[in-house]
């Protein structure tokens, strides 16, 4: 099986997670973020830099877990602005108050 190359999109995606992921790290040590992560340290500066532009959905929520980042701010902030709008869209409207106020409406 032959893996599709990845869209300019894909690329820029993951770079943009990359710097996101290693703002939120701060001063901690990539070591110390990815042991506590489970995944290597060598993983997780290939993720940071880009170099692994779409890691396994899992590897994100665990470190993103260690970095106490929100899986939606995280989707919002790494999306195309028009996804990221709709992304934003869904998560009101599956709120209990929107769907409250659809009711009701």
């Amino acid at each position: 099986m032959v893996r599709e190359p990845l869209s300019i999109a894909d690329r820029l995606r993951g770079e943009r997670l990359g710097d996101l992921l290693r703002e939120a790290r701060g001063s901690r040590s990539i070591t110390d973020v990815a042991l506590q992560a489970g995944i290597s340290p060598e993983t997780l500066r290939k993720i940071e830099r880009g170099r692994i532009p779409t890691p396994a959905f899992f590897t994100v929520v665990s470190v993103a877990g260690v970095l106490d980042l929100s899986l939606d701010a995280l989707l919002v902030q790494v999306s195309p602005p028009d996804a990221a709008a709709e992304a934003a869209d869904e998560a009101i409207a599956d709120t209990p108050a929107e769907g409250r106020r659809r009711a009701a409406g």
